[in-house]
């Protein structure tokens, strides 16, 4: 190949257009050294909109420029700055439908910027650590660029992209994104522990990252033979496989191999993957397809919540006025849950505020949005307990809730549940 740009002194003027949509993979999968590059020239450059997933790096803080504005889909971590820089202009859409919205262009993306490192094949790129929708990206845009990044693990299946997809190439020279798991809190460690409780042996287990998702992972040391199939893995998984806790024996598909579409953490965890036949990566068509969830054996999946009123609706994208989070892959899992021979969705969430003066069951969710529809709820699990709401009516599903309620709020959502009895009669 010849010489290349550091990505640092890539010209954006040559490929960038008035009006482009630039997209990048989320979390560890972003390029430093482009995104960082791209943002702070914004202002030589014609207006573009970014579109962003979760942004764990720090590169949205340097992106003050007018020339910028946003089209997210998610609100977590970073993002959230993006999310009120553009007043609010998010997609609501489960990940299993985001590839199909990129290549028809209902999520418009002009440029893509990625990772990649070679093979031993100079035809095909690997990218890494991040696949989920990055190929339908690559696909779409009418320009890709790609760091070379020799740092991240080589690995395969989805994550392999022919070397002709990729319009310039540069080389990395911005800082490795890693993401170190979060030191659970004594929170977290109690409502892993039930959740670890509800999950049999040889059953398949989808996590996320985070305090809780870690927590769960600690809780689960004494199963055997889990199987482990996410949208995403932290560093606690690698604690699992080595330990001998997930063998996925009993998957019921892909046996033996742990699939996540995203490598969600540090150096650990990307030496454990690198060349790993017992990991693949795989995209969202696969991981959050109902065809493959359903073929799982007992395949529990474990998502969180902010808040999750008396009927079970659950709200996982604003807290008071903010948007924090996304619908993404959790309503797909939910599912997926459900429909998987013996498997189970558990909702798990403390069951009040940090701060104590607010609970998290609440007898309304108002004007929030329902991320998840009641309908399609299963176990919800506080620190107090769990209520089994599947196959319950309102009245069972009400007091199941206010029963694993924080004790300081329970008679204030029961009042509330019997003033909306007496409102209805």
């Amino acid at each position: 190949m010849p010489d290349i740009p550091q990505s640092a002194d890539f010209d954006f003027g040559r490929v960038l257009r008035d009006g482009d949509h630039v997209m990048w993979p989320q979390g560890t999968g972003e390029p430093l050294g482009l995104s960082g590059a791209l943002v702070r020239r914004a202002d030589d450059l014609p207006p573009f909109t970014l579109v962003p997933g979760m942004v764990v790096s720090g590169t949205l803080r340097a992106a003050t420029s007018a020339k910028i504005t946003y089209l997210c889909l998610n609100g977590a971590a970073e993002t959230r700055r993006a999310v009120a820089a553009s007043g609010g202009r998010v997609l609501t859409a489960h990940v299993s439908a985001l590839p199909e919205m990129i290549l028809s262009r209902r999520i418009p993306v002009d440029v893509a910027l990625v990772r990649v490192r070679p093979t031993a094949d100079p035809r095909v790129w690997s990218l890494g650590v991040m696949v989920d929708y990055v190929r339908e990206m690559i696909e779409a845009a009418r320009v890709v660029v790609a760091e070379i990044d020799e740092r991240m693990p080589l690995t395969g299946q989805d994550a392999l992209i022919p070397a002709d997809a990729i319009t310039h190439f540069t080389a990395a020279d911005g800082a490795e994104p890693l993401l170190p798991d979060p030191v659970p809190s004594t929170g977290d460690a109690a409502l892993a522990a039930r959740v670890a409780d509800l999950i049999p042996d040889r059953a398949t287990v989808q996590i996320g990252v985070g305090g809780l998702p870690v927590a769960v992972c600690a809780a689960l040391r004494g199963h055997r033979d889990l199987g482990l199939h996410s949208g995403v893995i932290p560093d606690a998984a690698v604690d699992l496989i080595e330990a001998g806790v997930v063998t996925n024996r009993f998957k019921g598909i892909d046996t033996g191999v742990t699939v996540t579409g995203g490598l969600f953490g540090t150096s650990r965890l990307n030496a454990f993957a690198d060349a790993n036949p017992a990991i693949h990566l795989r995209g969202a068509t696969y991981t959050h397809n109902a065809r493959t969830l359903m073929q799982l054996r007992a395949l529990h999946t474990i998502n969180s919540a902010v808040e999750i009123d008396l009927s079970g609706q659950v709200n996982s994208e604003m807290a008071g006025a903010r948007y924090v989070g996304a619908v993404m892959g959790q309503v797909d899992f939910v599912r997926g849950g459900r429909l998987s021979p013996g498997g189970r969705s558990i909702f798990a969430l403390a069951s009040a505020t940090a701060d104590g003066k607010h609970s998290k069951i609440v007898p309304s969710l108002g004007n929030r949005p329902v991320t998840t529809a009641r309908s399609d709820v299963d176990l919800v699990v506080t620190e107090w307990g769990v209520a089994d709401l599947w196959g319950k009516d309102l009245h069972a599903r009400a007091r199941a809730l206010i029963d694993i309620a924080h004790p300081e709020f329970r008679d204030g959502l029961a009042r509330a549940f019997d003033a909306t009895l007496a409102g209805a009669t």
